[in-house]
């Protein structure tokens, strides 16, 4: 007893041949732009975008020039660059192990000054770090001067190792200070707020 609908429908359509009145299309489309009149755009929609273009323009002009007054000035380790450690051997050029030893500890301060998070309440503090982090990146220099001169030694590769075991150090402790600033500002904010 189960007839399949599809094929009922297609029967009963070819069975009965519906035709339209003449005209009947262009009255029904009369009739439809009667009650929706076609929306037409006013030549002033065209200033409104130009206009409002003309302000986004002006917004992102504003904030570049004049965006961030209070900008800190990037932190700059080595102050006194040398020449001589470009053109000689440095502690890295003497051996392998000696190069990962290089890379390693320059690589972790690197990591360590990017990490930090400069702002104009923690801005003394870090420049006090980076003026002994600047005085011991001058020393590392004079090591490697001395390196240059000298010749390699252990007193002098020890001393350039040592050196940048330092400079890591400070960073670290640097660290240390601004999460325990940071920490007693919560505090001090939590003990406002109640």
């Amino acid at each position: 007893m189960a007839r399949d609908l599809r094929k009922l429908f297609k029967e009963e359509q070819k069975g009965e041949q519906f035709v339209m009145a003449d005209g009947h299309e262009k009255r029904f489309m009369d009739r439809l732009d009667k009650e929706l009149p076609k929306q037409r755009k006013s030549p002033f929609f065209i200033l409104k975008i130009a206009a409002t273009i003309l302000v986004l323009i002006s917004i992102g002009a504003f904030y570049i020039i004049n965006g961030d007054e209070n900008e800190i000035p990037p932190i700059i380790v080595d102050k006194n660059p040398s020449v001589e450690t470009q053109n000689g051997i440095s502690l890295g050029d003497l051996s392998p192990d000696l190069k990962k030893i290089e890379n390693y500890y320059v690589a972790n301060i690197n990591l360590e000054l990017s990490k930090l998070n400069v702002s104009g309440d923690n801005k003394a503090l870090i420049d006090s770090y980076m003026d002994r982090l600047a005085e011991l990146n001058l020393e590392y220099q004079n090591l490697n001067a001395e390196l240059n001169q000298i010749g390699p030694n252990d007193q002098t590769i020890s001393a350039l190792i040592k050196n940048l075991q330092l400079r890591l150090q400070l960073l670290q402790k640097l660290k240390e200070k601004l999460n325990e600033v940071q920490s007693s500002k919560n505090e001090q904010y939590e003990t406002n707020a109640i």
